[in-house]
């Protein structure tokens, strides 16, 4: 798998409320099941997003300024272009965010949900839960009924 560019939390680990990715139980190199690597913590600029693909699917890699990863699907919802990794990262009210390149929504990097329709009707980004083992991110897929694959 090789990083294009762009990671979310799961809002069950306890990571979530520490706003830290979780540590991963791997041994040197593996990753544990349901999880894949995608790339190393230090290849994620600080408010930049990057794109990854992971089981032939497109996610963008979000790191903000306090050292969280977040994870959500490339696709823009309201466009169907593979461009939020190309989004502006930023914060709402304490709230992590990326704003659409394409029609400018905002999303709410937590939980995927829309803070800013520009007048169109609600629309929700995936997120994925991230995990950091010895420097390593791991993503875990999550469908789009929001069950891990």
């Amino acid at each position: 798998m090789t990083i294009l560019e762009t990671v979310t939390m799961d809002a069950e680990t306890p990571a979530a409320t520490t706003g830290r990715a979780p540590a991963v139980p791997v041994a040197a190199g593996e990753a544990p099941g349901g999880w894949t690597r995608v790339c190393r913590v230090d290849d994620l600029l600080v408010e930049r997003g990057a794109a990854a693909l992971v089981d032939g699917r497109q996610i963008a890699l979000f790191r903000t300024f306090d050292g969280r990863l977040y994870a959500t699907d490339q696709i823009d919802p309201f466009s169907g272009a593979a461009v939020l990794s190309r989004g502006i990262v930023g914060d709402r009210g304490g709230v992590p965010t990326v704003a659409s390149p394409m029609y400018k929504q905002v999303f709410d990097l937590r939980t995927g949900a829309c803070l800013d329709t520009q007048g169109k009707e609600p629309l929700t980004v995936a997120v994925h839960p991230v995990a950091v083992a010895e420097g390593d991110v791991f993503v875990k897929l999550v469908t789009a009924e929001g069950d891990p694959r």
